[in-house]
């Protein structure tokens, strides 16, 4: 075969043929070895026959490097393939030799595409003629990666972990938690011992002037629970700040439950002794048998130890622990306290409400009871304040995840606490200091004036 096209054309067919032999021997199929031996068996070079019925080759190969230039092809010998030598086959190539079309005549790579990089996997081709060499490369999906070069398969992070920017390699999340040095955090404690300062004063003025009839009004020992409930309230906000631990988790809820409900049960018992007041007046009344200080302080008692009756149940049948939320955030992971069970948690926020409902409404029908200084009315609005927080705080609290929910439900304690002691006790400060003419046990039994 003189021609040099034709000659190229067999040496790549033989290559192709070549080829489609090694993966049919690779598959087992022996009809397609059959057929290929037979084919190949038909290709002659320098008349004889190249290929034995094994697929092996019989004579020498001389190997050129075929350069065409201007149209005349030129071969240059650069080695020869030697099958009978002692080494069975035998390569003998000159490299030097040898003029690649490339630039800088650099050898060039025996693959269909570039090596897959690290943070990559390889797919098949979407060709006919895509041999195992060729593939196409694709980036590993979120949340997985790979480490070796033309890598099959992506392995995937573990839930505390993520990919790093290229994708080559597991790095830890980060944690995140509603921290001491957070701004959030910085505030509420500025506000905690804001408010925590504003609570000691009160307390300080209801003790110097606590003979005096504005203090003695509607019983000055629920005055007292009252005042002390809410600073526990705001020193319970500290709970919430910090790294949760197990212990914290169950002690925020227990908390919050119980001294919010003393709260409110401290002005529930404080409305019933205005009403009972002004009804046990009348002769012959039924409120008169129970006028002083025994219901109101049954109804506080009584309240209150309902709430801690369902907060021990929580936290001996369900307790809150601490757990970390690794799927919310894709680059953070939120150490964060779960309830343990949604049943008991809107259960404690329930029996709050009804214990608020109840109070406003009987603080409602209090509020026009003839009474200089009628606490009722004070209350009332006390009441309207808590229930608009804690109802708002609902929904946002549902919509939010990780250290944001903390930092509502830590607005939730804190503004209806500070609506407390404005409604309850800045009226009443403000005559003790301002107003000592009203502070008379005649003007407070007058009548307002119409």
């Amino acid at each position: 075969m003189d021609d040099p096209y034709e000659r190229l054309c067999e040496i790549h067919l033989l290559f192709l043929c070549s080829f489609y032999y090694y993966e049919s021997s690779r598959s087992g199929d022996p009809l397609w070895f059959t057929i290929l031996v037979r084919y190949l068996k038909l290709l002659k070079y320098q008349g004889h026959s190249a290929i034995n019925e094994y697929g092996e080759m019989t004579t020498n190969y001389v190997i050129h490097n075929n350069i065409i230039v201007n149209g005349t092809m030129n071969k240059i010998k650069v080695g020869t393939f030697l099958p009978n030598t002692a080494d069975k086959y035998r390569l003998l190539i000159n490299e030097s030799l040898i003029n690649w079309k490339t630039p800088n005549n650099e050898i060039p790579k025996s693959r269909c595409t570039e090596s897959c990089l690290p943070g990559s996997k390889k797919i098949p081709a979407n060709s006919t003629f895509a041999f195992f060499c060729c593939y196409n490369c694709l980036l590993c999906f979120e949340g997985e990666v790979s480490t070796r070069i033309d890598s099959e398969n992506c392995e995937r992070c573990a839930d505390h972990e993520m990919p790093n920017k290229n994708r080559t390699q597991c790095v830890l999340k980060l944690v995140e938690f509603l921290s001491y040095s957070d701004g959030i955090s910085i505030i509420v404690l500025l506000g905690s011992m804001l408010l925590l300062t504003i609570i000691a004063v009160i307390l300080g003025i209801f003790i110097r002037y606590q003979k005096t009839p504005i203090v003695r009004a509607n019983n000055k020992n629920l005055s007292f629970v009252l005042l002390v409930s809410i600073m526990l309230s705001f020193l319970s906000v500290f709970l919430f700040l910090g790294r949760p631990v197990d212990t914290t988790c169950m002690l925020r809820q227990i908390s919050t439950g119980i001294l919010l409900s003393i709260s409110i049960s401290s002005l529930l018992a404080k409305t019933i002794m205005v009403y009972m007041a002004f009804r046990a007046t009348k002769p012959g009344s039924v409120w008169s048998r129970w006028s002083g200080v025994t219901l109101p302080n049954c109804v506080l008692l009584i309240c209150s130890s309902v709430q801690g009756v369902i907060c021990m149940s929580w936290v001996t049948l369900s307790p809150p622990f601490q757990e970390l939320d690794t799927h919310s955030y894709k680059e953070k992971m939120v150490v964060q306290c779960n309830e343990g069970s949604d049943l008991w948690f809107f259960s404690v926020l329930g029996y709050m409400g009804i214990l608020a409902a109840v109070s406003f409404i009987t603080a409602f029908l209090a509020r026009t009871l003839p009474d200089s200084f009628n606490e009722a009315k004070y209350i009332n609005f006390s009441m309207l304040v808590f229930c608009s927080v804690w109802i708002a705080m609902i929904p946002a609290y549902l919509s939010t995840k990780g250290k944001d929910t903390v930092a509502v439900e830590i607005f939730a304690i804190l503004a209806s606490n500070t609506g407390l002691l404005a409604c309850i006790f800045f009226p009443k400060c403000y005559i003790l200091l301002c107003r000592p003419e009203m502070n008379t046990k005649s003007y407070i039994l007058k009548s307002p004036t119409k």
